[in-house]
């Protein structure tokens, strides 16, 4: 792709310097070319960079900006195929302001560095704006604690409510250390939860099934990682500061 690159920028740079015509600029073809005539063309190339290297930078940076384009229009139309699924799945846990006019999505990992980091910028974010309507994606895949996490989270959704599920979400992702049977029945009981239906529902069929749909819609959404974010119509795949959050609520404000 460099050298591709390479040989398009400098055959555009010769041609306005020394304009072709028509015929020529149309029979150029450097694959085509015979041995001498690529030593020749390589070293025309090689003595115009070396003069103008910021046409190299300008070239790498537009094709770096066209292709960021084309991941934000292929984004776009992966949201808009997904949206029911993403805004409105019938299982996953809505907080902020439920009626927002903007709604932010997290697939999210407890065991996830970078989600817990990511915690506290989407809560001052969520907070501070007071509009955005917030929704929660299990997606655990950093192992077996990740997984043990998200199912004893779910599972205390479908036996005690939003309500215990909001306190026991934000309480694993401010946890440290090894998540375990013994330590997530610990955080029941602390929250004045029992933890004996919760531990029996997390090997239900119906965790099970919100966990494989997580997993499938991540698939469709080319989401591989954590955190990752659907803000309105952008996706957003890694962790962002709340600043750059906010940015892009803002944009999407303005493009309704």
């Amino acid at each position: 792709m460099l050298r591709t690159l390479l040989a398009a920028t400098a055959f555009a740079a010769l041609a306005t310097a020394a304009p072709l015509t028509p015929a020529a600029a149309q029979d150029f073809d450097f694959a085509n070319m015979t041995d001498s005539q690529k030593t020749a063309f390589g070293d025309a190339v090689r003595e115009y960079l070396m003069a103008n290297p910021q046409v190299l930078v300008e070239a790498i940076n537009e094709l770096e900006a066209k292709q960021q384009a084309q991941q934000a229009d292929n984004d776009k139309q992966l949201i808009k195929t997904n949206a029911k699924d993403i805004f409105e799945d019938g299982y996953s846990w809505v907080g902020g302001n439920p009626d927002g006019d903007i709604t932010v999505v997290e697939f999210m990992d407890y065991k996830c560095t970078y989600c817990k980091k990511a915690y506290d910028e989407v809560s001052d974010l969520i907070s501070k704006d007071g509009n955005i309507r917030f929704i929660v994606k299990e997606f655990p895949i950093l192992g077996q604690q990740s997984e043990l996490a998200a199912r004893f989270a779910v599972a205390t959704k479908q036996i005690d409510g939003d309500d215990a599920y909001a306190k026991m979400h934000d309480t694993l992702m401010k946890a440290r250390g090894n998540l375990t049977v013994e330590s997530l029945s610990q955080i029941a009981k602390d929250q004045g939860l029992d933890p004996a239906p919760i531990l029996k529902q997390m090997n239900d069929e119906k965790v099970t099934e919100v966990l494989r749909q997580n997993y499938q819609l991540a698939q469709r959404m080319a989401i591989s990682g954590t955190p990752a974010f659907v803000i309105g119509g952008q996706l957003l795949r890694g962790y962002a500061p709340e600043a750059a959050m906010a940015k892009m609520v803002a944009e999407e404000r303005n493009a309704e």
